[in-house]
């Protein structure tokens, strides 16, 4: 155990710690398997059995000559005029000459062994191979008999071609390879860099807005991503500044109310509880306004909350919603819907929505009606009402806190910009649009 926890520590030490090391390491590795595997088939198969194959014809005539000579000795000059012309091969015999070996230089391939091979086997003799004779010969001793055998082959019918332009193909195309691997590597490596960056200095407070998605295709998702979330975090900040500015601006008119009528309270002498009756009704108006605002705000607040998603049946969700709606004295018209659909939603969060929804819906109208359905990939929940509806110029401004449209009659503002984050939460959005009663239409769209 301790041996191998010290191997994995080793490894972990000689691995790259980039990405970008280890991803060119990853195109190395397979690379170089590849070239070798490549060499090792060249060599041990095609380049050996041609070699043999050529060694053994060059040899095999050899042979034949010689034996021809043997059986014919007056014929000795036409038969080696006729392998010089038929063969080419250049043969020249030095009677009393002694075979002496010497060191030849190494030459790249099999050839040299493969010949040799082929004399002892057919000749039963050693020979001495001299590949740079000539540039386009080969020389080769052959002790026989009483004298040595001179023969004068072309390369061309022992060399298979120039071995050092397989290798340096082989060598040259890996390393183009890797080089345009490392150019496609980098750009990649840039872009999450991009990225890494973009997301340190939004951590450190440093907006410097959206980043170009770049690079491959999962890239420009998280680039994407990031942008959402950036644009998501800076509104939910924008939005809760603008919140606590508002509830401290709004407290402070009941505030100042519930001081001056505590402050024109007589504090000496017998009172008729009747004649506070005015004031304390006040007092306790200013206390339920101050309770609203505070609700609104810890709602908006809020958000979703803890509550972690679960398979929910948004059709049971929506007649709760709209039997709410009825005791609260709206008017609910109809409730379509084909079938049940049960989509992972947080089932608090989401009646949350569809009960803000319902309540704005009740006091500008008082009828509506409820649409669940399935469009692709996406579920549609719809809200109508016969209310004044919202003008188009102002659909997106109604998305903001404290953007009301209640008029007198109540309403904090909050509603919209509440589910507008909690379907933003859902993956989903809100889209505000004419309604066929005549008002206002608002369609909640969640990813299946």
């Amino acid at each position: 155990m301790q041996a191998a926890r010290t191997m994995e520590r080793l490894i972990r030490r000689l691995l790259p710690r980039s990405f970008q090391g280890r991803s060119l390491l990853i195109v190395l590795m397979p690379l170089l398997i590849t070239q070798i595997v490549a060499l090792q088939l060249f060599y041990g198969n095609y380049l050996n059995v041609v070699s043999r194959r050529l060694a053994d014809s060059v040899v095999a005539d050899l042979a034949l000559i010689k034996d021809s000579i043997e059986h014919q000795p007056t014929s000795q000059d036409w038969i080696i005029a006729q392998a010089r012309w038929r063969m080419q091969l250049d043969i020249t015999f030095h009677p009393g000459q002694k075979f002496v070996p010497r060191r030849m230089p190494f030459v790249l391939g099999p050839m040299d062994e493969d010949l040799m091979s082929a004399v002892q086997r057919i000749f039963n003799a050693p020979c001495q191979i001299d590949w740079n004779a000539t540039r386009q010969s080969v020389r080769l001793e052959i002790p026989l008999g009483d004298g040595v055998l001179d023969v004068i082959v072309p390369r061309k019918r022992l060399d298979v071609g120039p071995i050092w332009l397989f290798v340096a193909w082989e060598v040259g195309s890996a390393i183009l390879l890797f080089i345009v691997a490392g150019l496609f590597v980098g750009r990649q490596v840039r872009a999450v860099r991009r990225l890494a960056k973009a997301a340190e200095n939004f951590g450190l407070g440093r907006d410097d807005g959206p980043i170009q998605p770049q690079g491959a295709l999962e890239i420009r998702k998280a680039a994407l991503a990031f942008n959402r979330m950036q644009a998501r975090v800076n509104r939910f900040v924008t939005q809760r500044t603008a919140v606590l500015a508002g509830v401290s601006h709004d407290l402070r008119t009941p505030l100042t109310r519930l001081r001056l009528t505590l402050a024109m309270m007589p504090v000496e002498g017998a009172i008729e509880a009747q004649e506070l009756r005015p004031d304390i009704e006040d007092m306790v108006a200013d206390i339920a306004e101050m309770e609203r605002l505070i609700g609104s705000y810890l709602s908006f607040a809020r958000g979703e909350g803890e509550e972690d998603p679960v398979p929910t049946d948004l059709l049971a969700i929506l007649r709760d919603v709209a039997a709410a709606t009825t005791r609260a004295g709206g008017e609910v018209l109809a409730i379509h819907a084909e079938q049940s659909l049960i989509v992972p939603v947080r089932p608090d969060a989401m009646r949350r929505v569809l009960i803000n929804l319902a309540e704005n819906a009740r006091r500008h109208g008082g009828r509506m009606t409820f649409s669940l359905r399935q469009t692709g990939r996406m579920i549609e929940i719809t809200i109508d009402d016969d209310g004044p509806g919202i003008a188009q110029s102002r659909r997106k401004d109604v998305f903001r806190a404290f953007s009301s449209t209640s008029g007198p009659e109540g309403g904090s503002g909050l509603g919209l910009t509440i589910a507008r984050d909690i379907m933003a939460a859902h993956g989903g959005s809100v889209v505000l649009r004419n309604s066929p009663l005549g008002g206002l239409r608002v369609m909640l769209k969640l990813p299946r």
